[in-house]
């Protein structure tokens, strides 16, 4: 085996499992193609580059991202450490200022004796993953030549890039007065059922789908305010055309009044229990996890933006006091089938000493990339000095919850970001929400540092 490590990529996730693995005692080669070529995105030559918005999003310990923030200054994360000492004011959340956040990376690293950093493009992975450990941390922004390769290595036609996706809402915040369980056509009122019978078999039964029915006026309430909300202006580089299987729903509603109603919108097969009848449009949300925390709102691919989503989908009836864990998006992305083919600790099942980690897994976010590269590098660690130890992260803390979500969530794999839906549920039930997502903060910390204690992960 060679004796240093091969990472590719020098955005944040590399950056971090450059840092981790250096610590180690490793030797660290480190491959970013910045600034002999740049993406469409990216404008300097430092390392980290924080390519849109500056935060870091909260620092409460009551939200997932604040919680994932915890948990990766208890493993030593130099960049979050690096964001606290480059942070400027911005309320609860962590925002830094850019320029030095990816001065005081670049630096770091430039000066660490076990880390060699080359500025050229990988073109061939093979080559550097003979006898040796490679982690491929490029980002969403992978170049043109070096996703062909990951092609090659995935055996994959394509990345997944994907133009739309649907936003994701916590189970718990759904009004159970309005809405209810049931798959199409196995709903509908049968002509010698009484309406208690039938309610019955509605309760009892097990549905994959939960239905929002919707009356006249509020079907046309709805297209009004989606046809005139806000939506996002894609970046040059984004911009393409909208594909008739992808079609963002705020465009389906243009094209005519009741265009949603004969699509994703349609109430055929459904009956509304609170009248035994056919309701004028039916919304669906699909289960998105394994433990049914969280459900998406199907067809429902959208450009709006976040807080017009908030605004326009909290309207329709079920969803007042909704819990949004990911709003849709609709831009060019690129991610590898996380579920086929990577395990836990962010390693290839087919060929082990090859590590993927940032938002190429399908983490969606600055903070869950730098978890994920966490992961990978601790891994690749003990992968190196062959102590056959795996560190898997337990499923209560954010950071092993996102790396179980990545590789268990096998159907319709879509990216996903820290959120408290994704963590296993408390047994007891918690109205307040604070008081929830605190109990499952408190949870996760006292997880993490038992395990860390204890020096088993």
């Amino acid at each position: 085996m060679k004796d240093y490590i091969t990472i590719i990529g020098g955005g944040l996730a590399g950056s971090e499992v450059a840092y981790q693995i250096a610590k180690a005692g490793i030797k660290v080669k480190l491959y970013e193609m910045k600034p002999q070529k740049f993406s469409g995105a990216h404008s300097n030559k430092n390392l980290a580059e924080i390519v849109c918005s500056n935060s870091f999003k909260s620092n409460l310990h009551t939200n997932a991202c604040g919680l994932l923030k915890e948990e990766l200054r208890l493993l030593d994360s130099i960049l979050i450490k690096t964001a606290d000492k480059t942070s400027v004011p911005a309320g609860q959340a962590l925002a830094v200022d850019r320029e030095k956040f990816s001065e005081k990376i670049t630096k770091e690293l430039e000066s660490n004796p076990n880390i060699e950093i080359i500025r050229e493009e990988v073109t061939n992975i093979e080559s550097l993953a003979k006898e040796g450990i490679v982690i491929i941390a490029t980002g969403p922004l992978t170049s043109e030549n070096l996703a062909n390769e990951i092609k090659k290595l995935t055996g994959e036609k394509e990345l997944a890039f994907y133009d739309a996706a649907a936003p994701i809402i916590e189970k718990d915040s759904i009004n159970f007065d309005i809405a209810f369980y049931g798959n199409r056509y196995d709903e509908e009122k049968k002509k010698d059922e009484t309406i208690e019978e039938w309610k019955e078999r509605l309760k009892n039964q097990e549905a994959s789908y939960i239905n929002l029915p919707m009356n006249k006026e509020e079907y046309e309430n709805f297209v009004q305010e989606l046809v005139n909300a806000e939506v996002v202006e894609l970046h040059e580089f984004e911009k393409r055309e909208i594909f008739e299987g992808c079609m963002p729903i705020e465009v389906m509603a243009k094209r005519g009044l009741d265009t949603l109603r004969f699509g994703p919108l349609k109430p055929v097969g459904f009956d509304d229990p609170r009248t035994a009848k056919r309701p004028y449009a039916v919304i669906q949300l699909r289960q998105d996890n394994s433990e049914g925390t969280l459900f998406n709102m199907v067809g429902f691919q959208t450009n709006l933006k976040f807080g017009e989503q908030k605004r326009v989908f909290s309207k329709l009836p079920g969803l007042e006091n909704a819990e949004f864990v990911k709003y849709g998006v609709m831009h060019r992305n690129t991610f590898i089938n996380s579920p086929k083919l990577l395990n836990k600790k962010y390693q290839m099942k087919q060929y082990e000493n090859i590590y993927f980690a940032g938002q190429i897994t399908g983490v969606e976010g600055y903070v869950e990339s730098i978890s994920s590269g966490m992961v990978a590098a601790l891994n690749a660690i003990e992968q190196f000095k062959q102590t056959k130890q795996n560190i898997i992260f337990p499923k209560e803390t954010m950071i092993g919850a996102l790396s179980h979500y990545i590789v268990e969530n096998k159907e319709n794999f879509q990216p996903m970001n820290a959120n408290f839906g994704i963590l296993p549920q408390l047994e007891e039930k918690i109205k307040d929400k604070k008081v929830k997502y605190g109990k499952l903060a408190d949870r996760a910390i006292l997880e993490l540092k038992d395990k860390l204690n204890n020096k088993i992960m």
